[in-house]
């Protein structure tokens, strides 16, 4: 063993700008490929017998000063696991490398002991660092006082000195810090230094190898962004403050990531009260509470193209909202999705320049239209929600009225009265016989207690998806009246309006059109004929008529 000289302290050469220029998270390029078969070998290696053993084995297979690194690293994160018995009783404790060995467990000052040994041992240069981390317990906005409760280390590569946590690298504890669990965190290898101060704060400013460097009032009230945060591509949160104010009963947040990203949040533990849009290059977030005083707000993230398995939502930043009057107002419907509105995910999915881009439509009159340009091949199905037992299932249904005109939908949506409305837009492939898939929804606000929207008139299978109604659009006809028709069909023989008579409709230029008296009857049918030699109609349409 050639052993290592000591330790220079960080100079000018070691230093990166803070805050973070967005580029890398590590602090030296680093090429995971080429490790492939280095980790593999280090996670095989399977002495214990005595440090120097253990290293010499290790290098067996590393040449450069970095693959040493990288070697000794990968061995220590998945062959010592946290002590959490240790943790609480911590005067059976020892840090010393030779017992971390042995009993293959220890707290983050015997991993960092550890890992400085065996770089020393290696020729490396290698320093245990100390001081205060957000880690384990951690409340958003606490201060800190007194010593420092962690450790970790610099190692000097390539004439540069860099950070890293292995006991962070090599797992995480549970709530209740009762036990280890072996999760491994390429995140703490190298880690670029205006990253690694967003959660370890040394207790030599020195060794933040930053310029500037951060008071300990700065890291304290610095927002705190775990490594999924970054993991996952995410580039800036904004407010940038862990403790937001509502103003008027509402706060606003927002993240900045790299595109095909989803997100999903919780406040309090539920995602009710709050309107979240997803952008192309992150999420926008306003929440509304529902009651006054502290609450906590989770963001979550996890990658639109799964590759791994493990690819769920995960946790990547937490605020605190303190709310000091509730807007009652923005109280949301149950039955509203997270995110609210288009988005690239509804673009995906064949929904294209949507005429609404923003989550929420505005109606004084109790009526909205919107359209969307469709992809090939979709079949699209709508149903409008509230709160309450005002709209059944098959009603939600007949509320919206979709009309085609070769690649365009308009969805024409009419309230049954004023409120907070949800409307839900699902999709199939028309080739497929499954089911429709939820695709995404909008908010619909109308305040004009006036509002009292029949529904749309039913249709029958036979009705086609490229018919459309011209009049009446309601459902409900007046009683004792003659009503006027006018319907788009085309490749029909002749076409009826079944009331107490039959009424048969007249084509001119591509319409049928007719009127028919109500009288003497509570339901009004369209009825058709395909084919003019045969003698059977079908049903297309049916429309109630007001009891006097």
């Amino acid at each position: 063993f050639q052993k290592a000289e000591a330790p220079r302290p960080p100079g000018a050469k070691d230093l990166h700008a803070y805050p973070w220029d967005k580029s890398s998270l590590k602090s030296m390029p680093v090429d995971l490929q080429q490790f492939k078969k280095l980790d593999a070998y280090a996670l095989k290696v399977n002495v214990k017998n005595s440090v120097e053993e253990l290293v010499k084995a290790l290098l067996k297979q590393a040449r450069t000063d970095l693959e040493k690194v990288r070697a000794i690293w990968m061995w220590i994160c998945h062959h010592i696991e946290y002590d959490v018995v240790g943790y609480h009783n911590k005067s059976q404790l020892s840090s010393k490398p030779r017992d971390v060995l042995q009993m293959g467990k220890s707290i983050c000052e015997g991993y960092a002991e550890l890992f400085e040994h065996m770089c020393s041992l290696a020729g490396i240069q290698c320093k245990k660092l100390s001081g205060h981390a957000k880690g384990h317990g951690y409340k958003t906005g606490q201060t800190f006082t007194g010593d420092s409760d962690h450790a970790w280390n610099a190692v000097y590569l390539e004439g540069r000195w860099h950070l890293l946590d292995s006991t962070w690298g090599s797992g995480s504890v549970d709530d209740s810090f009762t036990k280890f669990t072996y999760r491994y965190n390429e995140f703490y290898f190298l880690t670029h230094p205006a990253l690694f101060i967003n959660n370890h704060f040394p207790d030599n400013s020195n060794w933040q190898l930053l310029k500037p460097t951060l008071t300990l009032k700065e890291f304290e009230n610095n927002m705190l962004h775990n490594s999924n945060f970054y993991m996952l591509g995410l580039l800036a949160a904004h407010p940038e403050t862990p403790i937001i104010q509502t103003v008027k009963g509402k706060a606003s947040v927002s993240v900045d990531c790299r595109p095909g990203t989803l997100f999903m949040f919780k406040l309090k533990g539920t995602d009710e009260h709050g309107l979240m849009t997803l952008k192309k290059h992150g999420m926008k977030l306003d929440v509304y509470p529902q009651k006054t005083g502290s609450h906590k707000l989770e963001i979550f993230a996890k990658p639109s193209k799964a590759e791994a398995p493990d690819d769920v939502y995960k946790c990547v930043v937490e605020y605190v909202v303190e709310c000091e009057s509730v807007d009652e107002a923005m109280r949301f419907p149950k039955d509203l999705h997270q995110p609210v509105g288009p988005s690239w995910f509804s673009e995906r999915q064949g929904f294209l320049q949507p005429s609404h881009r923003e989550p929420v439509l505005h109606t004084n009159d109790g009526r909205c239209s919107l359209t969307f340009t469709l992809g090939k091949d979709i079949s699209v199905l709508t149903s409008l929600h509230t709160d309450g037992s005002s709209l059944a299932e098959d009603m939600g249904r007949r509320h919206v009225l979709q009309i085609h005109r070769r690649n365009q939908v308009e969805l024409k949506v009419h309230l049954p009265h004023a409120g907070n409305f949800v409307l839900k837009i699902y999709s199939k492939k028309k080739s497929d016989p499954g089911n429709y898939d939820y695709i995404f929804n909008y908010l619909i606000r109308c305040l004009n207690t006036e509002v009292k929207w029949p529904a749309f008139p039913q249709s029958y299978s036979k009705w086609l998806q490229d018919y459309e109604i011209l009049e009446p659009l309601s459902g409900l006809l007046p009683a004792n009246r003659n009503v006027q028709f006018k319907l788009k069909m085309h490749g029909i023989a002749k076409v009826l309006v079944q009331a107490e008579n039959t009424h048969p409709l007249t084509q001119k230029r591509g319409c049928w059109e007719g009127t028919c008296n109500t009288s003497g009857c509570r339901e009004v049918f369209v009825m058709v004929h395909e084919n003019a030699n045969h003698s059977f109609y079908s049903h297309v349409l049916k429309y109630e008529v007001e009891t006097q």
